[in-house]
């Protein structure tokens, strides 16, 4: 079985609009359980950046800033890489470790539907390996002569 964006796609995305302060952004975020949020812009349709842990930790806390005092457009990355909810997740993994993501949006034409993380892949291969190896041990145990 082969899988696919739409089957590891996180659809409930946290999404805030630009001109939110980091700090209640990142209250959302805890709350969420997300490590990122996708940006929105009033008056347009559709995603305009997305900000990760990252972001804040290099952005913000490195630097000494007040959270409260920086709005998310300032520190939320305009490159988003996406893929559509048919791409197989093989070639999703082998983008994102090529560029170095651990997200990438999920887009059904210019609407986003859902995000991948490196958790979602980890988690999906790591059942396709689990399964593997019970087929695996399973043709071990037939080969095996009887005593």
């Amino acid at each position: 079985m082969v899988f696919q964006a739409k089957d590891i796609m996180d659809s409930n995305l946290l999404t805030v609009d630009e001109g939110t302060d980091a700090l209640s952004c990142a209250r959302q975020m805890v709350a969420a359980r997300k490590g990122y949020a996708v940006m929105t812009r009033a008056g347009t349709a559709g995603v305009v950046g997305i900000a990760t842990e990252w972001d804040f930790l290099e952005k913000i806390v490195a630097r000494g800033l007040d959270a409260s005092k920086v709005r998310m457009k300032e520190i939320a990355s305009p490159e988003l890489r996406s893929c559509a909810p048919d791409t197989p997740t093989d070639e999703i993994a082998t983008t994102m470790a090529d560029l170095g993501l651990r997200r990438m949006l999920v887009r059904s034409g210019d609407q986003v539907v859902g995000l991948i993380t490196s958790r979602n892949l980890l988690a999906i291969f790591r059942q396709y390996i689990d399964r593997l190896s019970a087929e695996i041990a399973g043709f071990q145990a037939q080969a095996r002569p009887l005593g």
